[in-house]
């Protein structure tokens, strides 16, 4: 069967790989030829852990090919997944392609789009007298963890009305179906609304503990613990029940905003998600106040931060609470230092210069007031720390991911602030 993936982007880029990686001849298309160009050298335009690797590996195998011509790529292939990063003219795209194909084809909708979206473009195609099956297969993907995302998916969305679309669609996901992965089958509107609530849900967990966390911090509660403790009760999970500086992603604020605007519309007040994105918004205060209170104030203060993107082993800045961090420190008159393995570029173009950019933590640690962990990057565990005590102007370190071993780094002499811990 001939898979076909339209997106040059974040998600149609992992897609692809990775339906090729089943064993299955895909084609991506898209028209930026040099985007393609350069995805089928292997060149992804984004950092992503193991995604590079598995272009190659299917580009070398035959099993992946890209493409620019739309119209040849829908003649081609029976099934078709379209995976922009956003909704722009996907309506138009969708009826391109119904128009262009030699049989009535099975465009799988990924791109995250808004409730009803689905209904309206299956409408549109049936107006314009094509016949295309419109399936919406919302997919949840974590930058730094995508390949691995799409391999071992909590389940499968597939909101369709077509017995043979879902036939076909356990067939190229077979690997999975067998493997006990559970497929839910639903309408169009409540496999949209999946991604939206799930997203709203996680932001409201992330939201309480670290509401909890801050009572911890009065109380001399350890947050950390008391978030394992609640993680292994079964009504609860571990999983996004970390304290923090708050949760962000490519995809997260779109998702929201999706769902408050659809409540809006319908005259539906969602106190909870509306109160736990307010709390999620007011952490980066919180983390301010901390460090100055430290150091009196920020005014004039130089502070070092490792780590920018939102979360480690992609380089996506998106929602990040390390960036909103720095940008609120600038604003309140600090000079910031800041290092990342990987996110440097992308928090160039945001940031407009107004940090000086380091080559290694050690830099961003050098004669700083205090020293910021941003993002939870591994590496930053195994940093030689009596180096950085030696670099610091002050001992000072603002752990935002919990991160760190604060038994050992108090005991080596640093001030070590946490969240949520006493």
């Amino acid at each position: 069967m001939q898979i076909g993936v339209y997106g040059a982007g974040y998600l149609g880029t992992v897609v692809s790989a990775c339906l090729a990686d089943f064993g299955t001849p895909v084609l991506c298309c898209h028209p930026d030829s040099s985007r393609m160009v350069e995805m089928a050298q292997g060149t992804v335009p984004f950092h992503e852990k193991n995604l590079a690797e598995v272009i190659k590996r299917n580009v070398r195998c035959g099993r992946l090919a890209y493409s620019t011509d739309v119209e040849s790529f829908a003649r081609k292939a029976q099934v078709i997944f379209l995976a922009e990063d956003a909704p722009h003219n996907l309506s138009d795209l969708a009826l391109r392609i119904a128009r262009a194909a030699s049989r009535p084809s099975i465009l799988s909708v990924i791109t995250p789009v808004g409730v009803g979206a689905a209904s309206a473009i299956e409408c549109r195609i049936k107006e314009a007298g094509c016949r295309a099956t419109i399936v919406s297969q919302p997919m949840f993907f974590t930058p730094g963890c995508a390949v691995e995302d799409f391999n071992w998916p909590d389940r499968i969305i597939l909101g369709t009305s077509s017995n043979e679309a879902v036939l076909v669609l356990k067939q190229i996901f077979h690997s999975l179906v067998m493997r006990g992965v559970p497929v839910i089958v639903t309408n169009h509107e409540t496999a949209e609304l999946v991604r939206e609530a799930a997203t709203a849900f996680v932001a409201t967990k992330i939201s309480f503990i670290n509401e909890v966390a801050s009572l911890c911090e009065l109380v001399k509660a350890d947050a950390v613990s008391l978030s394992l403790a609640l993680g292994l009760d079964k009504r609860i999970a571990p999983r996004c029940l970390q304290p923090g500086a708050g949760m962000g992603g490519l995809f997260a604020e779109s998702d929201m905003d999706a769902l408050a605007e659809l409540a809006r519309q319908n005259g539906v007040s969602l106190k909870v998600l509306s109160a736990a994105r307010e709390v999620n918004h007011c952490l980066t205060d919180q983390v301010l106040d901390k460090i100055a209170h430290c150091v009196q104030s920020v005014q004039n203060k130089d502070v070092g931060i490792l780590g920018l993107a939102f979360k480690p082993h992609t380089n996506s800045v998106a929602g990040s609470s390390s960036m909103r961090l720095v940008k609120s420190l600038i604003a309140n008159g600090a000079r910031v230092r800041a290092y990342d393995p990987v996110a440097i570029p992308d928090a160039r173009m945001e940031l407009n210069g107004t940090v000086q950019y380091c080559e290694s933590p050690y830099a961003a640690a050098e004669g700083v007031d205090a020293l910021v962990v941003g993002t939870g990057w591994p590496e930053f565990r195994g940093l030689d720390f009596g180096r950085i005590k030696h670099t610091l102007r002050r001992p000072l370190i603002v752990d935002t991911k919990n991160l760190l071993d604060s038994v050992r780094l108090r005991a080596m002499g640093f001030e070590y602030v946490g969240v949520g811990r006493g």
